[in-house]
């Protein structure tokens, strides 16, 4: 192919908007030459990044043809895995759901067996989608525990023995045929709320409350992973008021200790009520048991506790609060507002938001496409892809 396709990515970003555009306009945009801007649609037209819309615009003289970003020119498989059970899904380059299932599984099982078992849900969830591993892009994963973004590497998980430095993109991509990216699943929670629910809010922490607490921290519309990528990881935050509850970590006091859907669970236990982990938990406060609304309320009041310090610190413009334990409603977030109010700044919860996921449980899976989308279609991504089309036209093109 005789154009130059060097810069054709930072024209889809503009596209990539929603909103169809003809060549006059996009001309108008960036400043560049028709010419430039023509051999820039043709390779992403040749791409399938784009196609052209089915309306011809009028002004005038000969009708235009305007542009839009094309969603379906690839597929992506994202897979958020928990402690005990996984969400899996086939989407779009827009997060929309092709096929997706939940299943029951075991994450201590190891990495080869959980790892196998999801390659071999993802290609039957691509045969229900009528798509190929061909048509792949990429692979999102998100993992219960600490992770190196950049390596995808398990480090020192609490709940996942056998994973802790496993290779799981090295694992993964032989097997898929395409690039594999591996998050934590509270990182990959927050960028599915934030992609889906709250895309226009700038600044916004996402709390998952389930058998551990963490944090998701978007900023700038970016998700927030720190040096190593343990950024958000306030389970282990130290709460007065109660300094000697034993943590899985080998400390005491942190957060998870004592307002985690497992902490709340042994507590109830004791009082002889039938819980088992935080959804028994919730299942008794919707079933109206005072023990567990006062043991939710007062979850709320220590996670609000640790939010009202970073509230102070962050000031973010919305919290929002999901996992397992945030199905208690508003008896978790009454607590949570109540100390978060009270104790940060006016100037901090002035316009400060909190509220449950829109999402619920498929906040993950769609975070873990979101982060795929993200990277393939990252301008100097597209603009490999067009250099070495060979390697990364789908074969339905």
């Amino acid at each position: 192919m005789a154009t130059e396709p060097a810069g054709a990515g930072a024209l889809l970003a503009i596209l990539r908007d929603g909103r169809a555009r003809t060549r006059t306009e996009l001309v108008q945009l960036t400043g560049l030459a028709r010419s430039t801007v023509s051999q820039r649609l043709d390779a992403l037209a040749e791409q399938r990044w784009i196609r052209p819309t089915d309306d011809a615009i009028f002004s005038g003289g000969r009708p235009a043809v305007a542009f839009s970003f094309n969603s379906e020119a690839r597929t992506v498989l994202a897979a958020d895995l928990g402690a005990t059970h996984a969400r899996i899904a086939v989407t779009d380059l827009a997060t929309r759901v092709l096929a997706e299932r939940s299943r029951d599984i075991r994450i201590t099982e190891g990495p080869e067996h959980v790892l196998g078992w999801l390659v071999d849900e993802f290609e039957e969830l691509l045969a229900e989608a009528g798509r190929t591993l061909a048509d792949v892009c990429g692979v999102g994963i998100g993992l219960p525990g600490p992770v190196e973004h950049t390596s995808g590497r398990p480090v020192n998980p609490p709940i996942m023995p056998g994973w802790d430095g496993f290779d799981v993109p090295g694992w993964l991509e032989p097997r898929l045929g395409a690039p594999v990216l591996v998050d934590n699943d509270v990182n990959i929670m927050a960028l599915g709320e934030h992609w889906a629910a709250s895309p226009e809010v700038e600044h916004l922490l996402f709390v998952k409350v389930g058998t551990g607490i963490g944090c998701g921290i978007i900023t700038e519309h970016r998700l927030h992973r720190g040096a190593q990528g343990s950024a958000g990881d306030i389970g282990h935050i130290r709460v007065a008021r109660a300094p000697d509850a034993p943590c899985r970590c080998g400390n005491t006091g942190c957060l998870e200790a004592v307002a985690g859907g497992g902490a709340l669970a042994a507590r109830l236990r004791e009082s002889g009520a039938d819980a088992a982990d935080g959804r028994d938990v919730v299942r008794l406060v919707r079933a109206g048991n005072p023990a567990a609304i006062q043991l939710i309320r007062q979850a709320g009041r220590d996670v609000g506790d640790v939010l009202a310090t970073l509230v102070n610190f962050f000031n973010p413009g919305v919290i929002i609060i999901g996992g397992d334990v945030s199905e208690a409603g508003e008896y978790l977030l009454a607590g949570v507002r109540e100390v978060i109010y009270s104790r940060s700044l006016p100037l901090a919860t002035q316009h400060l938001a909190i509220r449950r996921g829109e999402l619920g449980d498929r906040a993950g899976a769609i975070g873990a496409a979101a982060m795929v989308i993200e990277h393939t279609l990252s301008p100097v991504a597209v603009d490999r892809a067009i250099a070495a089309p060979e390697s990364h036209m789908p074969a339905s093109a």
